[in-house]
């Protein structure tokens, strides 16, 4: 009764005719094998007959009037009451349906993320020029000649001066050589070896770096890394670098350099199968220098001819890379071991060619020599530029590298003025 009265409250329910004393009880028809048992106060109550469903050819067929179990027993009183016509429209059964209304939403969301992700995002701050690469992976550019990196000058990358030391450059030039190798997709099993150089043993060994700087990137700078390969002569591999300015263009180094070929195991200097230069060739390019190539032969020093001479260096675990020897860049940070601090203090690296003679091991002991041009630490208040030689050995006297670099004066805006220049060291 509850029920029933909690129903009429939305849904009308029609109240029962008396019954015609004159007439004959009906019958209820039959509703697919339904037969109704007994009628009490309580209400209608329908038992499913047991019978078992007909067969057709020996198979189960259903019967052709679905049967619905019904559960309230109000809901049933009022359905044998009623006709067959369609329930009255309530609050409840106005609703709309929620699931088809929320698939619908999530279908528009993703629609519109997967547009959003095919968009050519430009950003529209200056200072977020450098998301453009945001994970600096680098690509190829010109027509699969160029490899080109952007690099973000870190806090941990710069030095007293405030802008990025030597070392942080040729580490983004020797980054960049090895990615453009792995993007072409010849990247063997070993360091910037190629497939067919990883079968015969072979690596790349650098034997000359000519690099100059226009000027040095400062903290938070982003720099980009454009480099390209050539013919070197016949058993030889020239590879060239330019460093420009992200947001300005300007050309701040430029660097060349020319490679062969050492087996890993015998580690002699080896000619390029032709297998190697099948794989390398069509990488070729064929441009100008970017460095105007310094011809002068690079001095030979020793005890007598050195000015300064630095001893007991010796290479660390961390300095050696993955082919066993010294890598490249660390016997720059040697050879400045023994530049005169007076130099270093009021003026900058301009330029610098080195020559590399033989390989360094990791239980190596070295020796660093420099020797100051005439118009060296005693002139530095002349403003000019200074050329020193260099010397990177082994102590029985082996020569690892042989090396010139030209300094010139720092900005006046690092020492306030130029009469203003830090005192010599002694």
């Amino acid at each position: 009764m509850v029920a029933t009265a909690a129903t009429s409250a939305f849904i009308p329910v029609p109240s029962p005719s008396a019954p015609d004393p004159g007439s004959k009880p009906k019958k209820l028809a039959n509703l697919g094998g339904m037969k109704p048992k007994s009628i009490s106060s309580g209400g209608l109550q329908v038992k499913a007959n047991a019978q078992a469903p007909p067969k057709i050819n020996g198979s189960s067929v259903s019967l052709t009037t679905p049967v619905e179990t019904v559960k309230h027993e109000g809901e049933m009183s009022s359905s044998s009451s009623s006709s067959s016509s369609p329930p009255p429209r309530t609050f409840i059964n106005t609703l709309p349906d929620w699931s088809m209304l929320l698939a619908a939403i999530t279908t528009i969301f993703l629609a519109a993320e997967k547009q959003w992700m095919m968009l050519d995002w430009k950003p529209r701050r200056p200072d977020m020029d450098m998301l453009i690469d945001p994970f600096g992976l680098g690509r190829i550019v010109q027509d699969g000649f160029v490899f080109r990196q952007n690099f973000s000058i870190r806090s941990y990358e710069i030095g007293a001066d405030r802008t990025a030391s030597i070392e942080t450059l040729m580490n983004h030039l020797q980054e960049t050589a090895l990615n453009h190798v792995k993007t072409a997709g010849l990247l063997g099993d070993g360091f910037g070896s190629t497939p067919e150089m990883c079968k015969k043993n072979l690596i790349w060994v650098v034997t000359r770096m000519q690099v100059v700087v226009d000027r040095y990137p400062t903290w938070g700078d982003v720099v980009q890394v454009d480099t390209s390969v050539g013919a070197s002569g016949k058993n030889g591999m020239r590879r060239n670098w330019l460093v420009r300015d992200y947001k300005t263009g300007e050309i701040l180094t430029r660097a060349s350099s020319v490679w062969v070929m050492m087996n890993k195991k015998t580690r002699k200097l080896s000619k390029i199968p032709g297998e190697v230069r099948g794989e390398i060739e069509p990488y070729f390019m064929d441009s100008d220098p970017v460095v105007e190539e310094d011809s002068r032969k690079l001095q030979k020093l020793d005890d007598n001819t050195a000015d300064y001479v630095r001893t007991g260096l010796a290479p660390r675990w961390s300095d050696l890379d993955v082919n066993q020897h010294v890598n490249n860049v660390k016997y720059i940070g040697w050879i400045l071991e023994s530049a005169p601090l007076p130099i270093l203090e009021s003026h900058e690296l301009a330029a610098m060619t080195l020559e590399y003679r033989r390989e360094c091991g990791k239980d190596s002991v070295l020796q660093s020599l420099t020797a100051v041009s005439s118009n060296g630490v005693g002139n530095l208040a002349s403003h000019a530029d200074i050329e020193c030689q260099h010397l990177l050995r082994l102590e029985d006297g082996a020569e690892i590298v042989r090396g010139r670099t030209v300094w010139r004066p720092k900005y006046a805006k690092n020492f306030g003025t130029f009469d203003q220049l830090p005192a010599e060291s002694t």
